[in-house]
């Protein structure tokens, strides 16, 4: 097997962004160094046109796991350095494609020097090494058009460097260049892709999870935890604030009519979450609301909960398919998580009939019953801030914790 010795990343989007660019190059350099910092001996190096992550014997396997999930990578390449000497050249090559090439594959040789006084012009190399090539390999076929494997040759002022893959990274922006948002994350399916989808356009995002014990489970909080941490591997890190909300559920229940319950619940979410995100320094909301998908999420009744807040409330899945949202899902690998029957706050106090059409005066009018400040001030005071890092697990934690006490 062939020992890459660097990584060459294209940008995209990035291109496009004119005087910005430099800082979203700085910040696309950092979300890398952060999600490779377990391997102190790579170098990173980002330059205008591209970055080069020098590997220094570090597991290319490894880091290409990592790289898939950093937003803000187009494409990528696998190279490797060689001295400049056309022995070196054809040598490397012939390596690389034994190693890739797979029978009835087509391929070509694209050279690019910007080392103008080296031996060899672009069209000298291409010939001598692809005839190298024909005559040290069988069933080679040369494709100049659309072939199956390019061999890039790069012709450098301090070396020759060699790559034949085209590795596609998940594309979007940075995250961090968009600013900072809170997401209002439960235990189900839609605020994680939601969360994704977010993070995609360089929102760095702080996840705002209610829960309601006795109601609710400590697993089911661990849960909402551990979607938080298969998250943090597009991002890092991603802070965790966890609200208690069970005086405000039980208070709404005793004193207001049922029809409402759900309505006036989540205008308190959006509240504390409004309050949760001045606090933190952030701009916006963003929850996985999916327009008509349950009783809380008809346009009536999202106006009778926007009510509370001129906060920007962004909805990512609001206009998908619950089939599309299920398929995202088990893309970035939320899904069989999101579906353990843990039940979070909304479901365990969930009317049988609630309010499709709730009116934002009835809302307002049940609501003022009510010792708003003070219910909020109780749950503000009760939060708890913890940082998850990618993949980090609580299930089992908990489950382990359990078992010692038996």
């Amino acid at each position: 097997m062939v020992k890459y010795t660097e990584v060459m990343i294209r940008y995209g989007e990035l291109s496009t962004k004119g005087k910005n660019r430099k800082d979203f190059i700085g910040r696309l350099a950092g979300n890398v160094t952060k999600v490779l910092k377990d391997f102190p001996e790579v170098e990173i190096h980002p330059r205008h046109d591209r970055m080069h992550i020098v590997l220094n014997g570090a597991p290319f396997e490894e880091i290409d796991k990592r790289l898939k999930k950093v937003f803000g990578i187009q494409t990528y390449s696998p190279a490797i350095k060689v001295p400049k000497t056309l022995e070196d050249i054809e040598k490397t090559s012939l390596e690389l494609m034994q190693d890739t090439f797979e029978d009835g594959m087509t391929f070509k040789v694209n050279t690019k020097r910007s080392d103008h006084k080296f031996e060899y012009d672009t069209n000298q190399l291409n010939r001598m090494v692809g005839d190298y090539l024909f005559d040290n390999m069988e069933n080679l076929e040369a494709e100049m058009k659309h072939p199956d494997l390019v061999l890039r040759i790069e012709v450098r002022q301090d070396a020759v460097y060699i790559s034949n893959q085209l590795l596609h990274g998940v594309g979007g922006m940075p995250v961090g260049t968009a600013g900072k948002a809170v997401m209002m994350l439960s235990g189900g399916i839609d605020s994680p892709v939601a969360s994704y989808l977010a993070l995609k356009r360089g929102v760095d995002i702080e996840m705002v999870h209610f829960f309601s014990p006795p109601y609710t489970s400590d697993k089911a909080l661990a849960k909402a935890k551990e979607l938080t941490g298969i998250l943090a591997n597009y991002s890092g890190k991603i802070n965790f604030i966890a609200v208690p909300f069970a005086e405000i559920q039980e208070t709404i229940k005793e004193k207001l009519p049922e029809g409402y319950l759900m309505t006036i619940q989540r205008r308190f979410m959006l509240r504390l979450a409004d309050l949760i995100r001045q606090k933190r320094g952030g701009l916006a909301i963003f929850n996985g609301e999916s327009v008509g998908q349950v009783a809380s999420q008809t346009l009536e009744s999202m106006v009778a909960i926007n009510d509370v807040t001129t906060t920007p409330v962004l909805r990512p899945v609001a206009t998908m398919d619950k089939t599309e949202i299920i398929e995202r899902a088990q893309e970035i690998g939320t899904f069989d998580l999101s579906i353990e029957p843990f039940e979070d706050c909304c479901t365990i106090f969930a009317p049988p009939r609630p309010k499709t059409k709730p009116k934002l005066d009835k809302a307002r009018e049940y609501e003022a019953r009510l010792d708003v400040d003070g219910l909020i001030q109780r749950a503000l005071d009760g939060i708890e801030v913890m940082p998850i890092y990618p993949n980090q697990k609580f299930l089992d934690d908990k489950a382990q914790e359990d078992a010692d006490l038996l």
